[in-house]
């Protein structure tokens, strides 16, 4: 496979992983965290840092608007649901720092 063509499929594929958590709204970051060890928030800020790798300044609020397909704030108002005790403590038991 030709390096245009693996850039092309890597672009498409991040395109519909970023769709898929657009249309999933139902399942919360920490759900995500807990089961795949990211979440939207750590892909906004892959892309943020892929930009800066390239010397683009993508600022964390435009990152993530391309994450969420709205401002975080708009996203976090009407879809976040509070964490439940058992989402916590799991999110502490495997990522404690992060």
């Amino acid at each position: 496979m030709d390096e245009q063509t693996k850039l092309e499929l890597e672009a498409a594929s991040f395109r519909r992983l970023v769709q898929h958590f657009q249309e999933r709204t139902d399942v919360q970051n920490i759900d995500l965290m807990n089961l795949a060890g990211f979440c939207r928030n750590c892909l906004s800020r892959w892309y943020r840092e892929a930009a800066a790798e390239k010397g683009l300044d993508v600022p964390d609020a435009a990152a993530r608007e391309i994450v969420y397909g709205m401002p975080y704030d708009q996203w976090k108002k009407q879809f976040q649901t509070e964490p439940t005790a058992a989402q916590k403590a799991e999110y502490a038991a495997k990522h404690g720092g992060h």
